[in-house]
Formats: C-alpha cells, structure tokens, sequence
C-alpha cells in the first residue's frame, strides 16, 4: 500500500468520512445493503484534512495529466474540492450537473467550457462509476477532450473499471477500498471476521445480505 493510498484512508476514517458496520449495515439509496458509508464532503469541514486532499489531488493531476487545461467537478459531492483544485492550479473550473436545469439555459455543463479544451474530472467518490462517465460523456459531447477521471476514493467495483475501460477514460484515485480495509484492521477498528464479511460484500455488493 502507498503512503498516500494509507495516509488517505486514515483520515477519512479518523473523521467518520467512512463508516464500517458489518454487523449493522447501512442501506444506500438505490436499496443496496452496505456494511461501508462514504461521505467525503465531511472532509471539507476540517481545514487541516480539506487542504491535505486538495494538495494530493492536485499533484495527482499534475503527475498524471500535465496538459490540463480545465478542472471540472461533478455535482455535487466533487463541486467544493474540485473548485480547490481549479483554484490551486491557476486553471478555470467547471462543473457537470446530474440532469439539466430545468429552466433557463437548461445547462448540463455550468462554467465556460470551450472546444477541443483539455479536462481532468474530478469526483469526490467512485461506486458504480455512473455519475462521472456522465460528466465524460457530457464533456466529449460539449466538444471537448477528457484527459482522465481523478477520485478521492473507489470501492473498487470491477464492473466501475470495466465501464470506465470501455469509455476509454483513465481512472486515478487517491486510495481504495482495500486500503481503507488495511488501516482499519491496523487500528483495531474492525477484526479479522469483519475483514471477511467486509470483502466478501464487495464480491457481489447488490445480492449482499447480512447472515
């Protein structure tokens, strides 16, 4: 495990931005039954852990796509950090909504995005990875090229990579699943029979129930 990959997980679960309940799980929204809950936005109220995020995202992207010209969020968990970022860099930000304004310019894409501009995404969480492929497929379809996908966090779905590898966009994140799992058994927070519940969910998360 990376430093960072560790560093990461540490803080997201010192703050409870990542809960692990495998004997009481959570339910998320569409009906899944979760023994993990996720709300990065929590890192945004603690300023030490807020500008620790920011600083490795930005030298994520700078690493990985130095031709940046365009941060864009996705709302609206990744608009606050991926502003940060934007702000950090020097370069303009975007951000993509879930659906269109229902109302005057009906946009998708709010900011000013010109043709043939190079973008790097930013997304604050990956599951199913369905809601960043949008911002990509709205991105490309806005005339623009999307040099990859930078998250704070994936659960690792092996269906999220396959739909990422067949929209052909590159995907980097901060720290993962596994990660998260590795620092919370160090720290006592889980034990090994919650490790094996815990991996075991991942396998096939939407048919998980409890025993």
């Amino acid at each position: 495990m990376r430093a960072l990959e560790k560093n990461i997980a540490e803080r997201l679960l010192r703050i409870k931005a990542i809960k692990l309940q495998p004997n009481n799980p959570f339910v998320w929204a569409s009906g899944w039954k979760s023994p993990i809950y996720c709300d990065n936005r929590k890192t945004l109220s603690y300023p030490a852990i807020r500008t620790y995020i920011k600083n490795a995202l930005v030298h994520t992207i700078m690493d990985v796509y130095p031709d940046v010209e365009v941060i864009a969020g996705v709302a609206t968990g990744a608009i606050a950090q991926g502003a940060l970022v934007a702000d950090e860099l020097g370069l303009p930000f975007i951000y993509i909504r879930s659906t269109p304004k229902d109302h005057g310019l009906e946009n998708l894409i709010e900011g000013d995005l010109k043709p043939k501009q190079k973008v790097v995404v930013v997304e604050d969480l990956i599951s199913t990875g369905g809601s960043c492929l949008k911002a990509v497929e709205a991105i490309r379809k806005d005339g623009s090229e999307v040099l990859g996908i930078v998250s704070i966090f994936t659960y690792g779905f092996g269906a999220a990579e396959e739909k990422f590898k067949n929209a052909n966009v590159k995907f980097t994140t901060l720290s993962d699943y596994d990660s998260v799992l590795t620092e919370a058994l160090a720290t006592d927070y889980i034990s090994d029979v919650d490790l094996e519940t815990l991996r075991e969910w991942r396998k096939n998360p939407a048919a998980w129930k409890k025993d």
